[in-house]
This record gives structure tokens, sequence and C-alpha cells, in this order.
């Protein structure tokens, strides 16, 4: 007799899925795309191509886009056409799975979202097929919706982030879903440097081995509180003369006008910034009203990891100087870490010292008890790794360090760095 509840049970979610799946998409609402014909005519962020679509709510529009020949993206762009500014890419679908010419985005009456290469292969989808998903729509926040019948959305953009988040967009504490930089302002693919919604405050991270490396982290007492285990780019209006833009009750800027088109984004540098987008102007329609590395901050740009890209000494937000053993030497961009050959654990690797400097490693990450600048070498030399170590002689604090990228020049000589030699 205990098996006839198990069997109701079961038929009923049959029968729940059966009526699903009679649920469609109306032929009319459906549509077909094809990656082909002119270019459009108007200025784009990362100087982009682009081929558009009917998809979108002003001042939102999907489109086809790239910044290199034969790869494209599908991509949610914001800015009106009749605007003599730039318009910004605020969301990718496909983002690492580019696509080529005559490439297919595909909405048809069984729901799913879908990107296809000309062949037919898919490159990306929504997976919604038979979900019983109703329709389309491109909110006036530009979250991409799917929703049933019922209004309910099945599938939601919002939940898929990218380097960017809009006004009302959220991220689960902990890291399941974070914020990751481009690679580059022509290489969209993902970069070295996440935001993660720490259980604390958010951090912001960049890659390493064996692990990435926190270079930033919000003090929790300044503001910051979680709201349901999820953290929201907000906006809010509380006299209708200033504006403020939040993290979950932490004011990151206030204009002085409506910024409720406003976008937070990770910049390929690792810079956190805020766009605002006024559209009741054709010219300058944007500002940048938040930087997050910035002296209104107290945060140097000297404090972003790669300020002078792979070594450099940045001093007053400038690079200024390229240790070398030879000492120190004017700055390029080809600055970067003595090439070494095959790693000898343990082998007598040779050092050359930069006195007065630090970097985000000495902020962010625990120092290691060593009981002298030479027990920290002697890690250092134990890991293949380590690129050098940065050692306060007056404390006998030691950090080991995967990267070294940007030394911020300090007024405490103590403060000093080794680099391996080649």
């Amino acid at each position: 007799m205990a098996a006839a509840p198990s069997l109701f049970k079961f038929l009923l979610v049959l029968l729940a899925s059966a009526v699903k799946a009679l649920d469609k998409v109306p032929a009319n609402e459906t549509f077909r795309y094809v990656n082909q014909g002119e270019y459009g005519e108007f200025i784009n962020e990362y100087d982009a191509t682009y081929r558009t679509t009917l998809i979108g709510t002003s001042p939102f529009q999907l489109m086809w886009y790239n910044t290199t020949p034969g790869a494209y993206f599908v991509a949610l762009r914001m800015g009106t056409s009749r605007s003599e500014s730039v318009r910004r890419w605020v969301w990718e679908a496909n983002r690492g799975r580019p696509v080529g010419e005559n490439a297919t985005l595909t909405f048809g009456t069984d729901g799913n979202l879908v990107i296809a290469e000309a062949d037919g292969t898919v490159a990306w989808s929504t997976g919604t097929a038979n979900k019983g998903v109703v329709g389309l729509r491109v909110l006036p926040n530009g979250n991409i919706v799917l929703y049933d019948k019922k209004d309910r959305f099945l599938w939601q953009s919002f939940d898929h982030p990218t380097d960017t988040l809009m006004i009302g967009q959220s991220l689960p504490v902990g890291g399941a879903k974070k914020l990751i930089s481009r690679k580059s302002i022509s290489d969209g693919s993902p970069g070295p440097y996440t935001l993660v919604m720490g259980t604390d405050s958010p951090i912001l991270y960049v890659d390493a081995s064996p692990k990435p490396l926190p270079y930033f982290r919000y003090d929790p007492d300044m503001g910051y509180s979680k709201t349901n285990g999820r953290v929201t780019f907000q906006y809010n209006a509380p006299d209708n003369v200033s504006y403020e833009l939040t993290l979950n009750g932490r004011i990151l800027t206030v204009t002085k006008y409506d910024s409720v088109l406003s976008f937070l984004r990770l910049e390929p540098d690792g810079d956190l910034v805020i766009y605002t987008y006024d559209d009741r102007v054709d010219y300058q329609a944007w500002e940048k009203t938040f930087t997050l590395f910035t002296p209104v901050n107290f945060l140097s740009a000297c404090y972003k990891p790669a300020r002078c890209g792979s070594l450099g000494v940045c001093d007053n937000e400038m690079c200024v100087g390229c240790p070398t053993e030879k000492g120190l030497l004017g700055w390029s961009a080809s600055c970067a870490p003595p090439q070494r050959g095959s790693c000898k654990v343990g082998a007598n690797h040779k050092y050359f010292k930069v006195d007065g400097v630090e970097n985000f490693l000495a902020r962010y990450t625990t120092a290691l008890n060593a009981t002298g600048v030479d027990d920290c070498r002697r890690r250092c030399s134990a890991d293949c790794k380590c690129l050098g170590f940065l050692f306060w002689e007056e404390a006998s604090k030691c950090w080991l360090a995967p990267v070294l990228g940007t030394l911020d020049k300090v007024s405490n000589p103590k403060h000093v760095l080794y680099i391996k030699s080649k």
C-alpha cells in the first residue's frame, strides 16, 4: 500500500512537466538573427564593431559585437542611438566562447535562447527548452528575463554576471557568483581580477598560483551589511536632491542628478568604478561617478597590482622606476621580473634588494613568522612559485611573493623587497 502515494506523486510530477511542455512561446514572439551584413555606425566602447537586433528596451539593446576579427559575442549595449556619446557594454551571453560570421541567435517556441555557430554547433544557451517559458523581455534596469505564463522569471541575465552589476543586481555572499574583469580592452575573455562578496565585506582578488590573492577588502565596520546572504548594488534618492549609489547600505558615491542608470564595473586594470548615464542629454551623457583607487578614497592608484605592469616602483600614482640587479632604472612597459631557468627547490638562489617599498601583499595578506631575513630567503628559495619576498626589518615580518607587480614607494626604508635574480 505504501507504493500508492509514491506513484501518485510521480504522476503529479509527470503531469506538471507535461503541462509545462505545452506552454510555448507564441510564434510571433520567436526570432532568429544571423550575424551578417553591415556594421552599425555609432561609437561603441572598446572601439567595437557591432550588428543590431530589435531586442531591447531603451537605453538597452541586444547586439552582436566584436573587438577581434571573426570573434563575436551577443551582448547588451547601454546608450541611445540619438546620443553622440559612446555606448557601453554591460553584459555578455557567450563570454569566453566567441562565434564566427553567420552565427545565429535564436529564440524558438520551446523557450530556449540559443547562440550557435553557422554549422549549428551550440555555443551558449539559457537551458530553458520546454520549461514553460512563454516570452522574453529586456527590463528597464537592463535585466534580460525569460518568463512563464504567470510572469515568473525562469531565467534572468542578472543571475549570470560578467564584469558588471546593474542597479538592483546582487551577488551572493561566499563567491558562488562573482564579477570577473575583462582580460584587456581588446580581449573580453575572463581576466585576472575578481570581485567576491565575502562573509564580512566585498573583496577584490588577483589571480596567482596556487590561489588568488586579495588586493582590496572593504572595512566591514564602514556601513557594509548583508541582506539574506546577498550584496546588492542599489540606488536611493532620500530627498530627491541627492542620489546615492550603494552596496547594501555602504554609500559609494552621491550624485547631484538622477543616477538610476548606473552600473558598477570591475575594470580590466582591477579598479572598481561606477559609470552613470544621463539620458536627458545627447553630448557627454556618461560620467564616471566613482573610482575606488583614488586619493579621494585614501587609496592610491599605486595600490592596484598591475598599475606598473608585472614590475615597477610607483610613487604619487606614477610609475617611476624599474628594479634591476644594477639598481633602479627608468620604468617602461617592458619592466619585468628576471626570467629564470628551470627551478631547483633549495638551490642557492641569489636576490637583489629594493628599499622602501611595499605591495598589496603587505596590506591584505597575513605575514609569515620568520626568525629573520635568512629564514624568509630560505622559504622563498624552497618555493619555485616565489618570485621574491617582502620583509619588514623592524618586525621580522615576511611575505612570499608569487607575484610582484606594482611596488608602492613608502617612507620607511626598512620595508624592503628581495627579488630572485636570473
